[in-house]
């Protein structure tokens, strides 16, 4: 008997996280950090009690149906670890790692963009906007940006962020907004952004700050061993850099107003499955770099 993998939605990224915050009260805690245009809250759940956090962002463009899910599953695995004092991969202490240090997981940032790639522009509620990305004639399995049709990777005020229409300003939008402020609000010490990409690599975001540029670099080419490829010297932010797509990206926002280390972890993506659903692999590659990084900080 042929078993059928159970669809990842918005709902159950929604309420996997505020099930996990209710078993596992004495660590966790569900917070909703904004609301989307679409009017869809965006969830957050952090795991462990450290003074100072580590981000883990997820499902920024629409088009990234599976690092939602995966970021979910490393919820999972982490709070089932930590309750029960298991060490993953027989080497990482979680409950010990994430009492010295907290994780923030977003797992889907653009829930808007997430059911509109998903389920087409009848998922939007609000009428204008749906007519207003009907207009566009995108087809649904590529549509990335938000219900305004802005895309949230290219929108945070960065150093060479621009307006790109009349009346939206760079931080116009509510989800850009939302993470601008959970941001702000927490002593933290990284942000790693998971997104599907071709290949698997580990990108870091220049700051003006120079110490903190060599820490990134160090911690990008370390992560990048553990996900067992070579390191990549591709950066944001360099001048003439193939990768200006970085400008306006929450990782560069990250890296210039907070000074930390800020990194993307991209994920290659399998297309579809025969039931026509997009479906990832590389789990296992990413499921224990959160760990490594809370370990490696003060090595």
């Amino acid at each position: 008997m042929t078993m059928v993998q159970e669809i990842f939605t918005y709902e159950k990224a929604y309420f996997s996280l505020w099930e996990l915050a209710q078993r596992y009260h004495a660590f966790t805690e569900f917070r909703v950090i904004g609301e989307s245009h679409d009017m869809r809250m965006i969830p957050m759940l952090e795991i462990g009690k450290g003074d100072m956090a580590v981000f883990c962002l997820g499902g920024v463009h629409g088009t990234d149906l599976f690092t939602p899910d995966f970021l979910v599953k490393m919820a999972v695995e982490y709070c089932l670890a930590a309750e029960c004092g298991w060490k993953m991969d027989d080497f990482y202490p979680v409950r010990e790692l994430l009492e010295r240090t907290r994780l923030c997981i977003i797992p889907l940032l653009n829930p808007d963009g997430f059911e509109i790639c998903r389920k087409g522009y009848r998922s939007v509620r609000n009428p204008i906007y749906r007519q207003m990305l009907k207009m566009q004639r995108i087809p649904r399995e590529e549509f990335g940006a938000n219900a305004r049709g802005v895309d949230i990777g290219k929108n945070f005020p960065t150093t060479f962020c621009m307006r790109k229409r009349v009346s939206l300003e760079p931080g116009s939008e509510n989800e850009t907004k939302a993470l601008m402020r959970i941001m702000q609000e927490y002593q933290s010490r990284g942000l790693l952004s998971f997104a599907a990409k071709e290949e698997a690599l580990v990108y870091y975001c220049k700051s003006q700050n120079f110490t903190t540029n060599q820490r990134s670099s160090r911690m990008a080419r370390h992560l990048q061993k553990c996900a067992g490829k070579r390191p990549s010297g591709t950066f944001y932010g360099q001048s003439g850099d193939k990768r200006e797509d970085g400008f306006g990206s929450p990782q560069q926002y990250y890296a210039e107003k907070i000074k930390q280390p800020s990194l993307e972890i991209t994920i290659p993506c399998q297309k579809e499955s025969q039931e026509g659903e997009t479906i990832g692999h590389g789990y296992g590659k990413i499921r224990i770099l959160p760990l490594e990084y809370i370990y490696s900080l003060d090595a």
